[in-house]
């Protein structure tokens, strides 16, 4: 797999990522349609593109339907979602190229 799952990512990472995230606005924005081929495509092309992404919810204001979506976006792109902040959602995948990945996750040895 070319990147973490929700799983492999610990609590430190996530907060790297977040921290990472706090300046981009979001790239993807997920409609009353939900997750669609089209929006799934827009997101796997955002992640090659940038790695670390936001996601709007336009028209999902509850958080088990957040939750739901980005459980489908990770199963479906390969992705991880770092976290979700109101109505957006933080995700990141690393590139699968060595040579284009632009972030480096930091690792520690416990």
């Amino acid at each position: 797999m070319a990147g973490f799952t929700v799983h492999e990512l610990k609590g430190f990472q996530r907060k790297y990522l977040r921290g990472l995230a706090h300046d981009l606005e979001p790239v993807v924005y997920i409609g009353q349609n939900g997750i669609t081929e089209a929006v799934e495509k827009s997101i796997n092309e955002a992640l090659d593109a940038h790695e670390l992404i936001k996601l709007k919810f336009i028209e999902f204001k509850k958080k088990e339907q957040k939750d739901q979506i980005s459980q489908g976006i990770e199963e479906r792109t390969g992705c991880a979602m770092v976290g979700i902040i109101g109505h957006v959602a933080i995700f990141y995948r690393r590139h699968s190229d060595v040579k284009k990945r632009r972030i480096r996750v930091p690792v520690r040895e416990d």
